[in-house]
């Protein structure tokens, strides 16, 4: 059958010498991607691989990753990207999961696992790697390409078993859809766990074009909208798919005149605003859970269009139904369930068959034999125009931050930690109309636990944006007439409700640079209860905020400051020493004349 192995193998013969990834000033052929995606595959069926069989990814975004992710599909596997920033527990539980006896890693990430699993490091094994012969495999529709875990309720991921026709399907649509050539460049900088990492890469090396990547030291490209905008336009990217809450500003911001961009492709949050008339290229607001392979509907968001935007209509191969309790249509305009069917639906949650039995349902609806629909839970209206109207969520899955997270997964977790009798997580705006997690604990008055310590046992299962910045104690629970918790009458945060931490918070700066550390990071999340050693992530902080604080300290003490250093250095404390000594590198490399000048 036509899969993305087969169609990367005919790039190679027609196009051998054309770019399929940069990285700055790095680039690999499509007759080198080719060729070391059989040489990868082939040692990989040396150790057993092949169909019915998942390999994990723990790889960094490189070439070596997409490399790894096409060699797995060419031995007759299913790949499983994973990323390097998840806790090790949660790292390993997924690999567990997956049934995985293999996994291709980083050596120095080898530890992190611990599993005990053969492991592929692509530099290490480079020698063996290179004699490797690849024997072709006969895929079906119906083999995995891919799986994708996602956050479950029960506190354990679940992954999500996606085919290769189910991957065609998207990268068929894609291409017609935002018409793509062998000359389009198109930009890398989703999660690597984030199931739109497929879509960035897949629709175009399947067509002979470009995939862009973010080098190491551009870690701001991937949270600062006017990095972001400066490496598109510097990189002549044509496509690019932006997480919203990165859009949202690009679709504001005035673009040069000379940009190449033709389709900002967005998707992950709810869209709240339209673009400015004049803009270059075509946005188009996408929506699609993993189960269905990335994207379910898409549509162009126009300057004078509805507010809040719609989510699009379907796309080719799939069709969405919005039905009542009962399962029966609703009318257009009336809101319902979003049922997904069609070419899209993956097969199922891995390991999970009664999971998989309650969401995938048959699709009476369809006259094929054996059709699927999957019920995602979205509350939808159907538009005159056939689009969808997003109404929010029927259970108690969010998205913070473009991260689909599970409330009762964080809740698992949260259970569990010592000195916590019970615990409700809910969501609420913050004043920058930001959507953030609330944890309310009942704790065992015997054992108090600190906001701190619960961070710190979260941080072991969880990513950090599942893990809630304010903890409000609970004297008890505020239960409705049937004995279920009212959430409608747990109590908004405030000074007097806070959990609090067992030491003074009256710590002083030790230094004037600690001091408008500490105040730029009061002013940045809004409050002025943040201490000297408390995470700026853990805070209320994210990935956005932090590239505000990081391009701050850049202006104000001229130090080549990044992202990963903030994330190394977390609290205002260890910034200003890593502020402190990049100052002195500085001053080291000068001459006695700069110096004196600079001082």
């Amino acid at each position: 059958m036509e899969s993305v192995s087969t169609l990367v193998q005919e790039r190679s013969h027609c196009l051998p010498q054309c770019v399929a990834l940069s990285c700055g000033n790095d680039h690999l052929t499509y007759y080198q991607l080719n060729a070391a995606a059989d040489r990868l595959a082939g040692y990989l069926q040396q150790l057993g691989v092949g169909s019915g069989h998942v390999v994990p990814i723990v790889l960094e975004r490189s070439f070596d990753q997409i490399v790894a992710a096409l060699a797995v599909m060419r031995a007759g596997a299913a790949y499983l990207p994973m990323d390097l920033s998840w806790p090790d527990q949660r790292l390993r539980t997924i690999v567990k999961d997956s049934g995985a006896s293999v996994v291709v890693v980083r050596s120095e990430v080898a530890e992190r696992l611990s599993t005990g699993l053969r492991t592929v490091c692509p530099v290490r094994d480079a020698d063996i790697i290179e004699k490797a012969t690849w024997s072709e495999q006969v895929l079906s529709p119906d083999s995995l390409a891919y799986l994708i875990y996602t956050s479950g309720s029960t506190g354990t991921p679940k992954g999500v078993e996606i085919t290769h026709g189910n991957l065609m399907n998207l990268i068929r649509w894609h291409q017609e859809a935002f018409l793509v050539t062998p000359s389009s460049r198109a930009s890398h900088i989703a999660g690597l766990g984030f199931d739109a990492a497929v879509w960035e890469v897949w629709p175009y090396l399947a067509t002979g074009a470009c995939v862009q990547l973010p080098g190491p030291m551009d870690d701001l490209v991937r949270s600062s909208p006017a990095h972001l905008l400066r490496w598109l336009h510097d990189g002549h990217a044509t496509h690019s798919f932006v997480p919203t809450a990165l859009a949202e500003p690009l679709l504001r911001a005035p673009w040069p005149e000379t940009t190449l961009l033709r389709f900002l492709l967005t998707g992950g949050d709810a869209l709240r605003s339209n673009p400015l008339p004049g803009l270059p290229f075509a946005v188009v607001n996408n929506y699609g859970p993993s189960e269905c392979t990335v994207v379910s509907t898409s549509g162009e968001v126009r300057p004078d269009g509805p507010l809040p935007p719609p989510i699009g209509g379907t796309i080719r191969g799939v069709c969405a139904y919005v039905l009542d309790a009962n399962r029966r249509p609703v009318a257009d305009g009336e809101v319902g369930e979003l049922y997904v069917g069609g070419a899209a639906v993956g097969r199922g949650y891995r390991n999970l068959p009664e999971l998989t039995a309650g969401a995938f349902l048959p699709d009476p609806f369809s006259a094929q034999p054996g059709a699927c629909m999957y019920r995602t839970g979205d509350l939808v209206a159907r538009l005159p125009d056939g689009q969808f109207a997003f109404r929010g969520r029927r259970d108690t899955q969010e998205k913070i931050r473009g991260q689909r997270v599970e409330l009762e997964e964080i809740n698992a977790v949260l259970g569990q930690s010592p000195g916590v009798l019970f615990s409700s997580v809910v969501t609420q705006v913050d004043a920058s109309g930001e959507k953030q997690l609330v944890a309310y604990v009942l704790p065992d008055e015997a054992a108090v636990p600190a906001p701190k310590a619960l961070q710190q046992h979260l941080s072991l299962y969880l990513s950090t944006a599942m893990i809630p910045p304010i903890f409000v104690r609970l004297k008890a629970m505020p239960l409705n007439s049937s004995g279920k918790l009212d959430v409608a009458l747990l109590p908004e945060p405030a000074e007097e409700n806070l959990l609090e931490e067992p030491y003074p918070q009256d710590v002083r700066p030790a230094s004037e640079l600690e001091a408008a550390l500490l105040a730029t990071v009061h002013g940045l999340l809004g409050s002025n209860g943040v201490g000297l050693d408390d995470d700026f992530f853990l805070s209320g902080g994210h990935s956005l905020l932090g590239a505000q604080l990081v391009t701050r300290v850049r202006a104000a003490y001229g130090v080549d400051l990044t992202l990963r250093d903030l994330f190394e250095a977390p609290t205002a404390a260890l910034l200003a020493g890593k502020v402190e000594a990049l100052i002195f590198a500085q001053i080291d490399e000068m001459s006695d004349a700069e110096a004196e000048a600079a001082l």
